[in-house]
């Protein structure tokens, strides 16, 4: 038996002309505007993550860049962050606690991108299921990471570290849901 899945269909980068060089430059780009969104940062008394922009950035730019570019594009975030950019929030870098989450973003980027490249982008529903999906990914590895980072326990790890931002995530998710299907309602126009 083997298993067949749906055609990939394009996702809005593919518009951008010229291979190689379209694909470095949205990769770049792509983590740039993350580490941009990070600056965006609100601390949340008791807990060690802020809410920061970073998230939306992240899930956007799989969305748009497709799995490979977008994986790629927040791989290069981490690594560079973690080699000394001072692009995550506050504009620090190295391996704050909240690294758990950015290394989320890589595994959500090319979850995101995957969907999004199946049409999880086109209307207003189908992105919330995507986002959503992509933050239980940046959930998946960030809470965990959290845990071994601070020694706490997973409730309170849950507590301090998801559900703090569950509200900052809804809205996130919503504007998301009307910015993507917008952007192929443009496309679509050309």
């Amino acid at each position: 038996m083997t298993l067949a899945l749906a055609p990939r269909r394009t996702v809005l980068a593919d518009f951008v002309p010229g291979a190689l060089v379209r694909d470095l430059s949205l990769v770049l780009a792509g983590a740039a505007f993350t580490g941009l969104a990070a600056q965006v940062a609100l601390p949340i008394p008791g807990s060690p993550v802020p809410l920061t922009g970073q998230t939306f950035a992240a899930l956007l730019v799989g969305a748009a860049l497709g799995w490979q570019r977008g994986a790629t594009s927040m791989l290069l975030y981490l690594i560079a962050g973690v080699a000394g950019v001072p692009w995550f929030q506050g504009g620090t870098s190295g391996a704050p606690v909240s690294l758990g989450y950015v290394v989320g973003f890589v595994f959500a980027g090319a979850l995101v991108g995957a969907l999004a490249g199946r049409g999880g982008d086109r209307t207003p529903l189908r992105v919330v299921g995507t986002m959503v999906l992509g933050n239980l990914a940046i959930y998946a590895v960030g809470v965990p990471w959290l845990m071994a980072m601070t020694g706490m326990s997973l409730s309170k790890a849950v507590a301090v570290g998801v559900v703090p931002f569950l509200l900052g995530d809804a809205l996130k998710i919503a504007l998301a849901a009307g910015v993507l299907p917008g952007a192929w309602a443009l496309v679509r126009r050309r």
